[in-house]
């Protein structure tokens, strides 16, 4: 166990940090799913705005890499026009 109060604070900052992170990863690759998953052309294409938006601002945010962010949008992108 840690001694002192920076490593303790540390050590909460982390936890949540990493709490943080998963909900997000999570959240994520739950909503990419959801997209590759539909059929309809119009209802695949508002979804893929939304996620779009989350890929770009977690890759902003640097949760993800701007370039997964990216070829994620990419991929998702070539979907939706080959439905």
């Amino acid at each position: 166990m840690a001694n002192h109060k920076s490593s303790l604070k540390r050590i909460r900052q982390a936890e949540k940090r990493k709490m943080e992170n998963r909900y997000w990863a999570k959240t994520t690759r739950n909503a990419v799913r959801r997209v590759r998953r539909m059929t309809d052309k119009e209802e695949a294409t508002a979804a893929y705005n939304k996620v779009s938006a989350l890929l770009q601002r977690l890759g902003r945010k640097n949760i993800i890499s701007k370039n997964k962010a990216s070829n994620l949008c990419s991929s998702l992108a070539k979907y939706i026009n080959k439905i």
